[in-house]
């Protein structure tokens, strides 16, 4: 990351509404359910160690962040109610959700679709 990226200036994570808040250095802030957080987490569990190998994340609608840790000055570890906690959200991957959230929530709630699943706990797909 270049040292002109935005960095964050100000991270609030807001409990009643489920959403974590986050104001960059250019004054653009961008605020994210929990639950797109959780589904979009940048860890190999999520992810995958290459192109297609990622697994598709079901039933955290109800899900959580019970915890914020800085990782330097480069990221953050987020703490999920479920249990998940080895993503590390760096700024400009942040960033980068923030300006393309409608996007992405969209193609999460179609893969959802494609394979009969849901966001709600208990609804997994018929295997």
């Amino acid at each position: 990351m270049s040292s002109s990226a935005p960095v964050p200036t100000e991270i609030t994570l807001h409990q009643t509404s489920n959403r974590l808040e986050v104001t960059f250095s250019d004054g653009r802030g961008f605020a994210w359910p929990c639950e797109f957080l959780r589904v979009h987490s940048p860890s190999a569990e999520v992810r995958g160690h290459g192109p297609g190998e990622g697994t598709l994340q079901v039933g955290k609608r109800e899900v959580t962040i019970t915890g914020v840790e800085p990782v330097g000055t480069y990221a953050v570890k987020l703490n999920f109610s479920d249990g998940h906690d080895t993503g590390l959200f760096s700024w400009a991957l942040l960033y980068d959700y923030g300006q393309n959230q409608d996007t992405m929530w969209a193609r999460y709630l179609q893969r959802l679709d494609a394979a009969g699943a849901s966001r709600d706990r208990g609804h997994d797909p018929v295997r």
